[in-house]
Parts: C-alpha cells; sequence; structure tokens
C-alpha cells in the first residue's frame, strides 16, 4: 500500500502541481482549472496520509481509490471528471473525522464553482459543513440542494436535517434571551447579559465550541443561582434539547479503536436497565469468598439478579465471576493510564474529565472482545452534567465513590425494577454522605445478606 500510495502520489503531483505553484493555463481538452484545484487538496491529503504510517483502515483505501480514479479522469482527454470528484468528496466524508470532512468541503467547494447548478455539488457542501459543525452555512448550502432538486421524495431528509440545525440554534437563541432578558418586575431571568458574553454562546459557533460554551454557560448559572432556581431549571432544559438535537440523524459510526464495542448513551443505557432487577457487589475477600462458595445463599441471591454491577478495580471476585454491567471511575491526574480493562462485561461506564483524556483512556485501556457496549461521552460525568443530575462540585475534596455514582445514576433513569447493593460494610463502607443519601432511600435491609434495597 506504501508503493501505491506513494505512486498516486507522484501521479496528482504530475497533473495537478505542489502546493503553493499557480494555476496552470488550461491547454485545449485538458482539466478544468477547479479539477486541478481539487486535485491538489487530494495531493495534500495523501501526503499527509503517507506521513501518517500503514494504511490498515478500509475506508481509507476507498479513499485512495477514489482519488485514483479522479486522476485518471483528469488525465484521460475529454473524459467527464464531475462525478469522479463528487463520488471522492463523499469518500472523504465517509473517511471520517475532522481531515476528512475538510477534504470533503474542498472538493465540494470547486465541484460548485465548476457547476453552480449541481444538486449534488451543493448537498455534499452541506453535508461537509454539517460534519464540521457549521451548521448555519450547512442549512445555506441544504437550500441551495433544496431549490435544485425536483424530486421532493428524495429532499426529505434534508428538509428534516435543516429543521433539526434550525431547532438546534432556537434553543441556543431561547437560552441567549433567558440569561440576558429581563423580565417585569426583575424575575424570570438568570442575570445579565454579560454571562453569556463571559462564553461566547452564539448559533453560529461551531456546534463544538457551541456545546463547549452552551455547557460552561449552564456550569456558571447552576453555581450562582442553584438548580432548584426555575430559570436555571429552564436554561437545563434548553441545554438537554439542545445536546439531543445536536446529535439527532447522525448515524453512530463504529470507533474502530473501541475494540468492536457499541457506544451507548443515555436512551441505550435505559433501555438496557428497563424492567430489571440489578445488584452492586462490593469487591471484598468476604463477599468474593462467600460468592464463590458452591451452594451458599450470597452466591444464589447474586445469580438471581438480571444484572450484576461491579465497580473499579475487582481484586477479590473471580475472573469468572459474572458482571453484566462494569463501572469504572479515572481518578488521580490526567492522562490516566493503568492496567487495561480485561474483565469481562456486557457494558461498561467509564467515568471521567476532561473529555479528550477520557476518550485517550478508553482506547488505551479497553480490551476489544471484553465488552459488547461501552458508555459514550454522554455518560462520563452523570453527577454533573447539566443534561442529568446537574449537581454542582461542591464535595470536590471528597469525589463520589464509583458505586454512589452509578447507584445516582440508575435512580436517575429509573428503569431498574428494583437496585440493591450487597457487601458494602466494613471496609467496603461507602462515606458518611453517600450513606446519608443511601439511608433516605432505603426499602429494607437484610442483614444476613448484607443487602440494602433502594427499590
Amino acid at each position: 500500500m506504501g508503493q501505491t500510495l506513494t505512486g498516486l502520489l507522484t501521479s496528482v503531483r504530475a497533473i495537478a502541481g505542489r502546493p503553493g505553484t499557480p494555476p496552470r493555463a488550461r491547454p485545449g481538452g485538458g482539466p478544468d482549472p477547479e479539477l486541478l484545484a481539487a486535485l491538489r487538496h487530494c495531493g495534500d491529503h495523501l501526503a499527509a496520509l503517507a506521513a501518517s504510517g500503514p494504511l490498515t483502515d478500509a475506508r481509507r483505501t476507498r479513499l485512495i481509490a477514489s482519488i485514483g480514479a479522479l486522476t485518471t479522469a483528469c488525465s484521460t482527454p475529454g473524459a467527464d471528471a464531475f462525478d469522479a470528484l463528487l463520488r471522492t468528496g463523499q469518500q472523504a466524508l465517509d473517511n471520517g473525522g475532522d481531515a476528512g470532512a475538510r477534504l470533503a468541503l474542498a472538493l465540494a467547494d470547486e465541484a460548485t464553482a465548476l457547476r453552480a447548478r449541481s444538486k449534488g455539488a451543493w448537498r455534499l457542501r452541506g453535508n461537509a459543513l454539517d460534519a464540521l459543525g457549521r451548521s448555519e452555512e450547512a442549512i445555506t448550502a441544504y437550500e441551495r440542494h433544496l431549490a435544485l432538486q425536483q424530486n421532493t421524495a428524495a429532499s426529505r431528509d434534508v428538509e428534516r436535517r435543516i429543521a433539526t440545525l434550525r431547532a438546534a440554534g432556537d434553543r441556543i437563541d431561547e437560552a441567549l434571551a433567558l440569561v440576558g432578558g429581563v423580565s417585569e418586575g426583575g424575575e424570570g431571568a438568570i442575570g445579565a447579559g454579560a454571562a453569556a458574553g463571559a462564553v461566547g454562546l452564539s448559533r453560529h459557533l461551531p456546534a463544538a465550541d457551541a456545546l463547549a460554551a452552551f455547557t460552561e454557560l449552564v456550569r456558571l448559572r447552576t453555581a450562582e443561582r442553584g438548580a432548584a432556581d426555575p430559570a436555571v431549571r429552564r436554561l437545563a432544559a434548553l441545554y438537554a434539547e439542545h445536546r439531543r438535537l445536536a446529535d439527532r440523524d447522525r448515524d453512530p459510526m463504529a470507533d474502530p479503536l473501541l475494540g468492536g464495542a457499541e457506544p451507548i448513551g443515555v436512551p441505550g443505557l435505559r433501555r438496557f436497565l428497563a424492567g430489571r432487577t440489578v445488584c452492586l457487589v462490593a469487591d471484598t475477600p468476604h463477599t468474593a469468598e462467600q460468592e464463590q462458595r458452591p451452594g451458599s445463599s450470597p452466591g444464589a441471591l447474586i445469580g438471581g439478579y438480571d444484572l450484576v454491577v461491579r465497580c473499579d478495580a475487582v481484586r477479590h471476585a473471580a475472573p469468572t465471576a459474572r458482571t453484566d454491567l462494569h463501572a469504572v471511575t479515572l481518578r488521580g491526574d490526567s492522562p490516566w493510564k493503568g492496567p487495561r480493562w480485561d474483565r469481562r462485561a456486557t457494558a461498561r461506564l467509564v467515568f471521567g474529565d476532561p473529555l479528550p483524556h477520557w476518550r485517550l483512556a478508553l482506547r488505551s485501556r479497553l480490551v476489544p472482545g471484553a465488552q459488547d457496549r461501552i458508555g459514550d461521552a454522554t455518560l462520563r460525568r452523570p453527577l454533573h452534567d447539566p443534561a442529568l443530575l446537574a449537581e454542582a462540585a461542591a464535595h470536590a475534596d471528597e469525589p463520589a465513590s464509583t458505586a454512589f455514582t452509578v447507584l445516582r445514576l440508575l435512580d436517575f433513569l429509573g428503569t431498574p425494577a428494583r437496585v440493591d447493593l450487597i457487601g458494602f460494610e466494613g471496609p467496603a463502607a461507602l462515606p458518611p454522605r453517600e450513606r446519608e443519601w443511601i439511608g433516605a432511600r432505603t426499602g429494607r435491609t437484610d442483614d444476613t445478606a448484607v443487602r440494602i434495597t433502594l427499590r
């Protein structure tokens, strides 16, 4: 693949020139300047791929093949290379990542310059801008596509996407009005508009920047006014709705670095837990010995639950001990390095912040085949996420235990039929404030099994 890639790059440079070279005058029957510019963009992308090392990703292989077909079309007298240009742009988009989306946008720009009335070119441009999070520009490109599209049935998904992007922007506008507006009598608004200006929130921001600014705005308002304030609650609801809309209509893409595990968010976890009995098992020598003893009542008790949850590094339970949900909190200084999570679990939740280091930990510590599902970024900080429990980080000196985080999340989701704790006594006892929360919600206790029933 390395020699093929190098040869293709040489061919592209021979036809289109190197970066920074002036556009060539078009000889009779030669490629249009827009096609030569598109090939130069492809050459830059190929050079970056060559520098990244061996290529094993099938999507990249298909993109390289498309660039090869475009190169051949551009070098063949009389050939129409426009369709090859659009196919290459779509393959770049399918390749994923910002680099692929930027290449797709560059090719779409050349395609719309070459044929301003090509509905395929405008849709490619809209898709590329959408993938880059440039929602307002994507809407404009999508509308140009719709103006050229005569097939109403073929345009419904584009119309739906425009409606979704506009609705997400409307949530930002309403949030800004809520923060900056002043109602009669001075009530209802959260505070001065300077708060919104401080975080720079706007519907015209790229999607990732808008989400970060919206998150910071909710955090600031929650810290200032408290989560119970009606205006703060409305702001948090707008944030949750904006995030839901931002993810709507997007096809989930498998991350090859997640070892084949299916990412699940809040809706997926709700379905996973719905109607099931759940037990959280403390990892203590006594509980592990009781669980492993043949015919023991604690072992039979644990085996009777639909889902068994274990937390963090499981040192005492047998490697073969059943684990349906494994939850782990990334602690200490980031990036978080440590042993890989090789205990087999149906689903795994990893709690941690900030986001880039959380992603790095997942990709470096997940073991392919050790889990069928992995919690996505929407589940990485449930206690403090404005879309979930939205609690202020008031106990930074005493961060929540993983078991408590799981309990709070299960209680918030509300779909398990029953949640029990087993073995959380003695050395495994939770901190006082966590025990207080549990005590206020305990339905009954069972001293023989050291079981606490929350539901």
